[in-house]
């Protein structure tokens, strides 16, 4: 998907709610700019598994054991389905 928006005055740009909500971000989160040759990608400073990776190390290893990341994050991808364009 595609969005355009307007560079403003002080060079800052809205990022579109389909696209926070799609990387999980919000006010106070931190992203990182990766530029290329073709133009720029954004996205969220820690992926989506690393910060359950993360919330799980609190959890007993037993537990943790049970509960399979790559599935988890891979349902959370598909019940969020793709980005509408506004």
């Amino acid at each position: 998907m595609n969005f355009s928006r307007r560079i403003g005055p002080k060079g800052q740009v809205v990022i579109p709610k389909d696209v926070r909500d799609f990387l999980s971000v919000e006010p106070g989160s931190e992203v990182v700019f990766e530029v290329k040759d073709e133009g720029a990608i954004m996205r969220p400073s820690k992926p989506p598994s690393q910060l359950l990776e993360e919330y799980l190390s609190i959890l007993t290893p037993k537990l943790k054991s049970k509960i399979q990341l790559e599935e988890l994050v891979e349902e959370e991808v598909l019940e969020e389905g793709p980005l509408r364009r506004q």
